[in-house]
């Protein structure tokens, strides 16, 4: 039996994002803002246009590294492919910048929006069946697809998963979409991507 299949799997615990009282400046998960870059600033770039992504929010990594997600504003168009160049999930410290993606050492650029803090989701945070769509990765969590499965390889984690209709603000990840942040299995690299009905 593979070690996939012998794992026990954690129901996920749904979370919503409440604004924060102030700027936060630490390294937490959280949602908008600015980053709070652990290493050198390296802010993704479009391939598509040369311009800086929005940042979508920051989430911790076993070890106290963190995960940035950038995504382009606007246009979805590509942003839904997890090399298309036009999302980024960047990790620090000691990650490594995938080739599809170019950098600017830059520390502030533009954001979905003022800072929003986990919490646990009230009774809204789950669908009729009681299944979560919103909710943190860790060991054993799966992510929940709406389409097909699309895990970008084998061993690669599920940092946090992100429903369109839940968030403090409005994304692009098509109608009704979710999206899907994971780590590579040595957690230096990251991939992102959406579906949606």
């Amino acid at each position: 039996m593979s070690e996939r299949l012998s794992s026990p799997v954690s129901e996920p615990l749904p979370v919503e994002f409440a604004l924060a009282a102030a700027p936060v400046r630490e390294a937490v998960t959280k949602l908008g803002g600015q980053p709070v870059w652990l290493e050198e600033p390296q802010w993704p770039l479009s391939r598509r246009t040369g311009e800086p992504l929005q940042f979508l929010g920051q989430f911790t990594l076993d070890g106290g590294a963190l995960g940035y997600l950038f995504m382009a504003d606007g246009d979805a168009e590509g942003t839904f492919e997890p090399e298309g160049g036009e999302n980024a999930l960047l990790i620090q410290p000691g990650g490594r910048t995938p080739d599809f993606v170019s950098v600017r050492a830059q520390a502030e650029g533009p954001t979905v929006g003022a800072d929003h803090l986990p919490r646990p989701a009230g009774a809204g945070g789950t669908d009729p069946d009681g299944h979560a769509w919103q909710f943190l990765g860790g060991p054993g969590i799966e992510p929940r697809w709406l389409q097909g499965e699309e895990t970008p390889g084998e061993g690669w984690r599920l940092l946090v998963q992100l429903d369109s209709g839940r968030l403090p603000f409005t994304v692009d990840f098509g109608d009704s979409g979710v999206g899907y942040a994971f780590t590579a299995p040595d957690a230096k690299e990251g991939r992102f991507l959406w579906q949606c009905l």
